[in-house]
């Protein structure tokens, strides 16, 4: 893993940009608005994809592999943490002198002067970033953004517009937030994670009250959650506005309804609104909420930042249906951290009916599965009526001896609702094994788990329920 030097200079100009590991979702949004500045554009990863493939047929030049004959006639390569620093492209790029900077860098030279919103948060930010960006399109407006995720009805992740807004959904992962010259601060939570980085809870919170405090105009943040609470209370901020369903909340949410998609009512200023959502879950609701927040800072009405709001369709790996076998409908979430595993459960649980929810479980880092495995297992065991556990998605970590899909599986308090598979062809035929009609299958992971879902659906279709699925 290479950390971000944000202290490294960002070139004035960049005529022709490399990106390693440009088949990532950010990483791919920023590379098709290089290509949309008229930079000619070149990438590696080191598996094909979708989003590879889409790149070049806009004009970029990609690589399945990294090798330093990718680098080309680039003049600036652009990297994410998730790489090492033998990565040859990497490697070669400095012995050359040339300039390496990372994707948190190159997103402050897009950004340029242009007035930011950034969402960040442990959890949410995806949706929200999602939310404010068609809500502002759906109000006339035309903004920039670039998201972690592609957001549904755009079918991108990133988008270049002829207005000053620009929206970003801002990395806290590595500190990187703090680059950015922000207008607007929306904090979805602050639940602790990357402690691997900052080492201490009151350091990260400590990150979040600069990330806040350095907005030039607004903040919106949680009133809800205990992490952005202690934010709230470091702050200096002349103007915050706080959202969620505490009684102190400024952007109000009560009476959600979760039958469905979700509809509540929104009271702010002593004005109500009633919304309704196309997108299922309680904490959808929150992520509208913030998201409306900061439709009001940015000057529209309430009724109208609602209705915009209420058009949203979703992203792409937020609870995302992938197919129907043999009555079995087989469903993608990105949740890896156990509040975001409890939340995508529980919005399931709201439309499955009578049927049980059989969750496929692929922990993600070795750091975050030996510190929250208790969590997982905790979480799975309540929401989930069954769970199938792979092994662990390394990212850009190596493996730490004892630290397995095991840990969560042998944490759970009664067996019968866990089973440890670390084969996936086995993890498929089991689970089409265990599931019957109804029921719904949840891959969940930020990792590479949604690519098991052909094979499930494979194996539902060509495998009869076993005793074990009464």
């Amino acid at each position: 893993m290479i950390r971000p030097d944000l202290s490294l200079p960002i070139p004035e100009r960049i005529e022709a940009a490399h990106f390693i590991g440009i088949g990532g979702s950010g990483m791919s949004g920023l590379a098709r608005m290089f290509l949309e500045r008229g930079i000619r554009v070149s990438g590696s990863d080191r598996a094909d994809s979708r989003a590879m493939r889409e790149l070049a047929a806009l004009g970029a030049r990609v690589h399945v592999g990294h090798d330093a004959a990718n680098l080309g006639d680039a003049d600036t390569v652009i990297h994410t943490g998730a790489i090492w620093p033998d990565n040859p492209e990497y490697a070669t790029a400095k012995e050359r002198g040339m300039p390496v900077i990372h994707r948190s860098q190159a997103l402050y030279w897009l950004i340029g002067g242009r007035r930011l919103v950034a969402v960040a948060g442990a959890h949410g930010k995806t949706t929200s970033t999602g939310m404010i960006v068609t809500a502002l399109q759906m109000l006339g407006a035309d903004p920039t953004f670039v998201n972690g995720g592609v957001i549904s009805q755009l079918g991108t992740s990133s988008g270049t517009g002829s207005d000053d807004i620009f929206v970003i959904e801002a990395d806290e992962s590595d500190g990187t937030f703090l680059l950015y010259d922000t207008s607007i601060a929306l904090i979805t939570n602050v639940d602790p994670d990357h402690l691997d980085h900052y080492g201490t809870d009151d350091a990260f919170h400590d990150a979040f009250a600069q990330f806040a405090d350095r907005a030039r105009e607004a903040v919106v943040i949680s009133a809800d959650d205990e992490g952005a609470r202690l934010v709230t209370e470091r702050l200096t901020h002349p103007s915050v506005l706080t959202f969620g369903e505490s009684d102190a909340a400024d952007v109000r949410v009560t009476a959600i309804r979760t039958s469905g998609p979700v509809s509540f009512t929104l009271t702010h200023d002593d004005v109500s609104v009633e919304v309704r959502l196309l997108v299922a879950g309680a904490h959808n609701a929150i992520n509208a909420a913030g998201a409306v927040a900061v439709l009001l800072t940015l000057g529209h009405p309430l009724e109208a930042a609602v209705r915009a709001v209420e058009g949203f369709e979703g992203t792409l790996r937020r609870f995302e249906l992938h197919g129907v076998e043999r009555g079995v409908s087989v469903y993608d979430d990105y949740a890896h951290h156990p509040t975001e595993v409890a939340a995508a459960l529980a919005a399931a649980r709201t439309v499955v009916g009578d049927g049980r929810i059989i969750a496929l479980h692929q922990p993600h880092t070795y750091s975050r599965t030996r510190a929250m495995f208790h969590e997982f297992a905790e979480v799975l065991e309540s929401y989930a009526d069954h769970t199938v556990v792979l092994d662990v998605y390394g990212a850009r970590e190596d493996p730490v001896p004892g630290v397995t899909g095991e840990l969560v599986s042998d944490a759970f308090v009664d067996p019968a609702h866990v089973h440890f598979v670390a084969d996936w062809q086995d993890a498929a035929d089991y689970t089409a094994g265990i599931a019957r009609d109804g029921d719904y299958v949840i891959t969940l992971g930020c990792g590479n788990v949604n690519l098991i879902i052909p094979q499930v659906l494979d194996a539902l279709a060509r495998t009869a329920p076993t005793d074990e699925s009464e």
